[in-house]
């Protein structure tokens, strides 16, 4: 049985209720907040290990808690929105959201959904030692070290470091300036096409190294390390 914390975001609060109930089934310790100020409130007393936040709310709207959420750090965050708009999803995904639920939704899905953004997450938080591993695939950031099939690769240090912060996240999809800010920082004033570039040489050195991961495009977005489930 699962344990982690949940904070379900909804003004809805038949909709908090009925998550309640599917997640308490799954053994989720589960806290509520009906509005935006007080989800900001309950996440930074509580420190749940995955939100559920619903955009349209009194007080401060979803975007704005998604926001505050993820610049607190990486705590997997699922946007419910009753907008399937292509713009509000590829909002939510630059703002850093894991996925989005579009309203009306069935319950179960969203228990897998669930299930699905802790896996990735956690598998991405145990390489404690600096190595991240993939399937046929580590990058060792204390060597500045590429490995592909147990092969070392050459890459230049952008490429590895692009790499690292990317396979970092699984399947969380950055916009090119938010990779030119954590890769290459704040100072970086340069054409943001040049994260195309370092995708397409990292792609060519990765080519059919497994099928279990990719780097992928987002269009119209940016770019992710998609992990299979």
């Amino acid at each position: 049985m699962a344990n982690e914390k949940i904070l379900i975001v909804d003004d809805d609060k038949n909709i908090c209720e009925l998550l309640r109930l599917y997640l308490n089934k799954e053994g989720y310790q589960i806290s509520l907040a009906h509005d935006g100020q007080a989800a900001v409130d309950t996440f930074e007393q509580q420190h749940p290990d995955l939100v559920l936040l619903d955009v349209m709310m009194p007080k401060m709207d979803g975007w704005e808690v998604c926001r505050r959420i993820r610049a607190a750090g990486d705590t997997p965050v699922i946007m419910l929105t009753a907008k399937g708009e292509t713009f509000d999803k590829v909002l939510g995904l630059e703002l850093g959201a894991d996925d989005y639920v579009v309203k009306p939704f069935d319950a179960k899905e969203v228990v897998a959904r669930i299930k699905a953004v802790l896996r990735r997450c956690s598998a991405g938080e145990e390489n404690r030692d600096g190595i991240i591993r993939y399937d046929n695939l580590s990058v060792d950031m204390s060597r500045y070290e590429l490995k592909v099939k147990d092969k070392v690769v050459d890459a230049p240090p952008k490429e590895l470091e692009l790499l690292s912060f990317l396979a970092s996240h699984p399947n969380r999809v950055f916009t090119r300036d938010q990779l030119l800010d954590e890769v290459w920082g704040f100072e970086y004033y340069g054409d943001s096409r040049t994260i195309d570039v370092h995708i397409k040489r990292l792609r060519e050195k990765l080519e059919g190294a497994s099928d279990q991961w990719s780097l992928k495009t987002v269009w119209g977005v940016g770019y992710k390390f998609e992990v299979k489930d």
